[in-house]
């Protein structure tokens, strides 16, 4: 068979790049490792409730061009991201708001939120923070830091906050209005159906393949079963850049997720799509209940079921699933001498988290792939 492009992954940036090319005539082949299409936008049919099984994905932009794209292929609905933090039998808003604020000191006017937070960021001043954790109280003081984001983050990250440099959070969301609306962007919400839809949508007209691993398929080239016996123009490649390069400078890191999902008997376990834990005595940093994505307060009721996700944290090993990249010293030095490899590739094009060794949302990896094909 020939082929414009053999597109590695069929996760969000194969699957933009597929249906963009495909519309110029250009024929493409998509392959995945895993047994579905999605990467990890895949949702599972659980009790009727679209689950994401990879964590939640909330589609947010300001770019109209971004938004009115995916809104070609599938309806979005109006879902706003309100997470809602506990800390010690407390719930507090997030992102930092008015709200927030008069939860934890009792405020009620900007001025006085101001105010308090002015006081608590004095322990701070005349000096430069060296580490996230005077970071994080030289932006918003040490209650805030140590209620709702001291727990979380070493959580998150597997070390203490003294131990995290200071970028990581150099800039926090803090908000003197009473507004629990996550995402600044004037765009934002689910696909209606879940994101099976979109991709299935994306994808149309497309070849695609599952359960094929291209580094096996690689190791096998010169089989006359080998998928890469076909013929291609140009790779465009999704998945671990290092991996790509035989780890020839070494293996990047990353964090990674662990999931536990579970139906429950009741039509509404915590009344939210998302909340954080940031007490660090809790073990997971996060409880995701998937019918808030798509099932607004008249119709949570209406399915007797729900099922939620706990999430924890962990350091990424071999066969896990990565995540999200470690961005220090040494990572970026790592990364640096792959991407001067591959910027000498001629029929190859690097794309998405994995083969930047860069963490995306989704819209920004839509945008990428638009402006690369004008």
């Amino acid at each position: 068979m020939k082929y414009d492009y053999l597109i590695v992954g069929a996760g969000l940036y194969g699957s933009v790049f597929a249906h963009l090319a495909t519309k110029q005539g250009k024929r493409c082949l998509v392959i995945d490792k895993r047994p579905q299409l999605g990467g990890n936008l895949y949702c599972d049919k659980v009790e009727g409730i679209n689950v994401h099984k990879y964590g939640p994905h909330i589609f947010h932009t300001s770019n109209k061009e971004v938004w009115e794209f995916v809104n070609s292929i599938v309806e979005f609905n109006r879902f706003t991201e309100s997470p809602v933090a506990f800390y010690k039998g407390r719930a507090y808003n997030l992102p930092f708001n008015m709200n927030t604020f008069s939860q934890m000191w009792g405020v009620l006017t900007p001025d006085e939120a101001r105010q308090k937070i002015a006081e608590q960021r004095k322990e701070m001043e005349g000096k430069e923070p060296t580490n996230l954790e005077e970071q994080a109280i030289s932006l918003v003081g040490r209650d805030i830091y140590e209620r709702l984001i001291k727990g979380y983050t070493e959580k998150q990250w597997g070390r203490k906050c003294t131990e995290l440099p200071p970028f990581i959070i150099k800039r926090l969301p803090v908000r003197f209005v009473y507004d629990n609306n996550y995402f600044n962007d004037s765009y934002q919400g689910v696909p209606i159906g879940g994101y099976n839809v979109l991709i299935d949508g994306l994808l149309k007209g497309v070849d695609t393949m599952v359960n094929i691993d291209f580094f096996e398929e690689r190791k096998r080239s010169n089989s006359q079963f080998s998928i890469l016996n076909s013929q291609f123009d140009k790779i465009v490649f999704t998945g671990k850049i290092d991996e790509f390069y035989n780890y020839r400078f070494g293996k990047l890191e990353y964090r990674t997720v662990r999931f536990e999902h579970e139906v429950l008997d009741t039509p509404n376990y915590q009344g939210l799509a998302q909340i954080n834990y940031t007490d660090a005595a809790i073990p997971y940093t996060r409880i995701i209940e998937h019918k808030h994505f798509e099932s607004f307060a008249a119709d949570v009721e209406k399915n007797p079921k729900t099922v939620i996700s706990r999430e924890y944290s962990v350091e990424w090993e071999e066969g896990m699933e990565p995540y999200y990249p470690i961005n220090d010293e040494k990572n970026n030095s790592l990364i640096e001498k792959y991407q001067a490899l591959a910027q000498q590739e001629k029929n190859v094009i690097f794309g998405g988290r994995l083969a930047e060794y860069k963490y995306y949302d989704m819209a920004p990896i839509v945008e990428k792939v638009l402006n690369s094909f004008k």
